[in-house]
């Protein structure tokens, strides 16, 4: 079975290898949030470059080309929405700062986008990690905090019916949905939540200018698939 599957996986890669560049626009589905909205308004800002974001990288002779973009605004809008009663978006933080009900600016963006081929893996699955990077300004326009968690996400191939490009499509798509049930889960217990739950608007005096007062860390969840790669502990950008 095993000798079956990684023939399988060869012979995917040699089909991609025809094709030129491989494609993909992951577009995930977050499952309704079961989370109680903070009462504060906040602002998301999303820079263009992160709308328009795309990962290129040639691996095995084979190039990828991932789309990121629609995903990225489905991670932020969802993630934001189900944590804050109003998120207003802004083309930028100076905008975002202009709004005098706004409380906080949230920018995030990814950081890194990394893959495991099945070739890589043994032929049986494909592995996909994000990292995140969350800045959180001041409406002031200084930073307050930063906040780093990374997301997960597999998908078995199942032969020449589940293609390489499809198994890639599902791991992304899980590894935002990981990242989004992380947020959700533990943002509430950081100190900024409590501040804006309160109705304070955050100051980068609070955080010394440099986001170093709070221990803020979004700790990685147990990896339910032992057939993943270790998962290290997700933990606060320093700036």
């Amino acid at each position: 079975m095993r000798q079956w599957r990684l023939t399988a996986a060869a012979g995917a890669a040699a089909l991609l290898v025809g094709c030129g560049t491989v494609q993909i626009a992951p577009k995930p589905v977050f499952p309704k949030p079961l989370v109680e909205q903070l009462p504060a308004t906040v602002g998301l800002v999303l820079s263009a470059e992160q709308r328009d974001l795309k990962h290129e990288e040639t691996r095995g002779g084979v190039a990828w080309a991932v789309l990121l973009g629609a995903g990225q605004q489905a991670f932020a809008r969802t993630v934001m929405g189900a944590t804050f009663r109003e998120v207003r978006e802004f083309p930028d933080s100076a905008a975002a700062a202009r709004d005098p009900a706004v409380q906080a600016i949230f920018v995030p963006q990814i950081e890194q986008y990394s893959f495991a081929t099945a070739d890589e893996t043994g032929g049986e699955y494909v592995a996909v990690t994000i990292r995140y990077r969350i800045e959180v300004f001041s409406p002031d326009g200084g930073i307050h905090d930063t906040l780093t968690l990374t997301g997960y996400g597999t998908s078995r191939m199942g032969g020449m019916e589940m293609g390489a490009s499809d198994a890639m499509d599902r791991a992304t798509r899980g590894a935002m949905r990981d990242a989004a049930a992380k947020f959700l889960a533990q943002f509430g217990r950081l100190p900024m939540a409590a501040r804006l739950a309160a109705g304070e608007r955050l100051s980068a005096d609070a955080a010394g200018g440099q986001g170093t007062a709070e221990a803020l860390t979004i700790e990685a969840l147990p990896v339910r698939d032992s057939r993943r790669p270790a998962s290290p502990p997700v933990t606060r950008a320093t700036p």
